[in-house]
């Protein structure tokens, strides 16, 4: 049939802007992240399972920071995430890869406000992370994950307590006040201990009464010098390992935001064509 003159040549039927490639590394690309947030969820959920019901009533305010919750939390946002990629990319749909695309750029701009504060408001490390390993001392006994990060933490860097070994009188079992019935009263936990070579057993008892002595004497026993100070150090000794940590977590949200753009985009000059084609199929100079 003739083609008006001046007028664009038609493209194929089987012509399109949407490239597969794109589309399908797209596809798998939110596959692979959707299989890892439902192993998170299922690990906290058993993590979450496993502990005792009266440990999670006793420490309701240990749940914001509770390793399993956190994960179930991520996990869940993960996968409706991932789920809106998957489906987006699959079925071409622009509303659920325009969601995909706005969440990931909102997560990476929040990552990056908040690795921007972290350089720019350094110097009040410090007072943080007063307050986060004194609130952990209080709660030591209440939160079993709790309880082995800071008796971990302890062991790291040779440290007891958050200031000294005697901020441990913080917490309600080990407080030294005479109405303490608990046996471990004026005590620190055994991660406080100095190690002994060739321990064939962990002495849990080792730190039983340590508050009750002066610097001189506990220091033959246990650490002395609390982790405050060691911890600050060692967050301002690494900022550029943190940073490179920050950067490869950004990097598959850039991946995402910048294959969810093109893959839109090319869905858009899809809809264009299509139009352009069903307008000029009944014109008989087309």
């Amino acid at each position: 049939m003739a083609r008006r003159p001046g007028a664009p040549a038609a493209y194929g039927e089987e012509f399109s802007f949407v490239s597969p490639l794109v589309k399908y590394l797209l596809f798998f690309f939110n596959m692979l992240f959707w299989v890892i947030s439902m192993v998170m969820v299922a690990v906290g959920v058993y993590a979450r399972l496993m502990k005792h019901t009266e440990a999670t009533l006793a420490c309701l305010a240990c749940l914001a920071v509770d390793p399993a919750i956190l994960l179930i939390v991520v996990g869940i946002l993960m996968f409706l995430l991932t789920f809106c990629g998957c489906i987006g990319s699959l079925r071409e749909n622009i509303c659920l890869l325009q969601t995909f695309s706005f969440c990931l750029t909102v997560a990476f701009l929040l990552q990056l406000a908040v690795g921007i504060l972290g350089f720019v408001f350094s110097d009040q490390t410090r007072g943080k992370v007063s307050e986060i390993i004194d609130n952990a001392i209080v709660h030591y006994r209440d939160d079993l994950d709790l309880q082995n990060l800071i008796d971990f933490g302890q062991k790291k860097f040779s440290c007891c307590g958050g200031i000294s070994y005697k901020d441990w009188s913080q917490n309600m079992y080990f407080n030294c006040s005479e109405d303490n019935p608990s046996r471990e009263r004026c005590s620190v936990p055994y991660s406080c201990c100095l190690p002994t070579p060739d321990q064939a057993v962990i002495n849990t008892m080792c730190g039983q009464g340590m508050q009750a002595l002066d610097y001189s004497e506990a220091s033959k026993v246990i650490y002395t010098n609390g982790c405050i100070d060691k911890l600050v150090n060692w967050i301002h000794s690494n900022l550029f390992l943190l940073g490179g940590v920050a950067l490869g977590l950004a990097i598959p949200q850039l991946v995402g935001i910048l294959l969810s753009q093109i893959l839109v985009n090319q869905i858009k000059d899809q809809i264009k064509l299509q139009l352009y084609n069903q307008q000029h199929q009944a014109d008989p100079w087309y």
